[in-house]
């Protein structure tokens, strides 16, 4: 028997490169271990405009957006964790469990993580078109189908509109400081990138108790941004800015840097505002033309780890209760990563607001 329908509406991907088209979407009732949910909000993420531009590559067309929460609408067969007019937070990237890096425990490396991607989940109402669901999730729409394991549980006595944070910006922004760097109390902490993932790196620098937190951007309209999220000392970007940094910490650099742009640029000055035997983490996704070269004997001199960080080296599953705790603390405020909410309409210029480096997170509010 053929699965019914019914009509949401959706911001659409025709092709790389082309402009989003907000259209009708026909999405079908879940199937076994799939799950229906109708967002409260979605964030805009600067994996989406690596999406839509080619950077990172999807099927298409496709409906994008991976950073969400909302309410379950229908199960289908086989699912048990979550029941209709439950909220729940999406989750982008699960883990398949088999695979040789969950095996290791490493599930923010699965290799099976993104399989979903390539099935596709929908058809647009005017022509009958498939539709993937860019990063699994497709939470740029009124309503999406996911696979059971792109969904968990949301926090008690968390709005989802501000819980749709969680599913990426946060997890990434407070991994990257707590997992991949492994921010000690004490040391000191450049984060590059005021955005909704920066923004909530500073939060995780300033919950690691870390003693200078500087926050660097090519804007100097973050300031205020980044001072609320906890930093200590603020640097628009420049060819001085290792130079700067290294003045703010005793001539010595910071213990970690955490690069949250993506630029060739941006990471070599993220390793050279280090000091000696100091640690970069690398966050932003870079396009395969921005080439970082080293020679090797800085490489030994300076003694400095750089690292790569996959959704902040997290474990969504056993996280989301952790990052839950500090927002009820008041540790975490997830509202300061909003500087917009819009309409699916909005979208289209959020990006353009990121391509300009403005503004923290855009949030979709349905």
């Amino acid at each position: 028997m053929a699965r019914m329908t019914s009509t949401v509406r959706a911001a659409v991907l025709p092709a790389v490169g082309a402009p989003l088209e907000i259209a009708g979407i026909e999405l079908p009732d879940p199937g076994p271990g799939q799950v229906r949910v109708r967002l409260a909000a979605a964030g805009v993420c600067h994996s989406d405009l690596s999406l839509s531009n080619g950077t990172m590559r999807v099927p298409v067309p496709a409906v994008l957006g991976h950073e969400g929460a909302g309410t379950v609408v229908s199960v289908g067969p086989g699912v048990t964790h979550v029941a209709p007019g439950d909220g729940v937070v999406l989750n982008w990237a699960p883990s398949c469990g088999s695979c040789h890096a969950c095996s290791l425990g490493e599930v923010w490396l699965c290799a099976n993580a993104l399989v979903g991607a390539g099935n596709v989940y929908a058809q647009r109402s005017s022509d009958g078109a498939e539709l993937y669901p860019g990063l699994n999730v497709a939470a740029f729409a009124e309503e999406t189908v996911v696979a059971a394991g792109c969904v968990l549980p949301a926090p008690d006595g968390i709005p989802l509109t501000d819980a749709a944070l969680l599913g990426c910006a946060v997890l990434t922004g407070y991994g990257a400081v707590h997992y991949s760097a492994q921010v000690r109390s004490g040391e000191t902490v450049a984060v590059f990138g005021v955005g909704g993932v920066g923004l909530a790196a500073l939060q995780a620098a300033r919950i690691a108790g870390a003693s200078t937190i500087v926050a660097v951007d090519v804007s100097p309209e973050k300031e205020s941004l980044a001072r609320e999220a906890g930093a200590t000392e603020y640097v628009v970007a420049s060819e001085n800015t290792a130079r700067e940094i290294r003045g703010l910490t005793g001539k010595q650099g910071v213990d970690v840097a955490v690069e949250c742009v993506g630029r060739a640029v941006t990471i070599r000055a993220a390793w050279e505002s280090t000091r000696r035997g100091g640690r970069t983490t690398v966050v932003g996704i870079g396009g395969k033309d921005q080439q970082v070269t080293f020679n090797a004997l800085e490489i030994f001199h300076w003694g400095r780890t750089l690292s790569g960080c996959v959704y902040g080296n997290s474990d969504p599953s056993r996280d989301l209760p952790l990052l839950a705790e500090h927002v009820r603390a008041g540790r975490l405020d997830l509202g300061s990563l909003v500087t917009e909410r819009i309409a699916l309409e909005g979208i289209p210029s959020a990006f353009e607001n990121m391509l300009a480096g403005k503004g923290g997170r855009a949030l979709v509010v349905f």
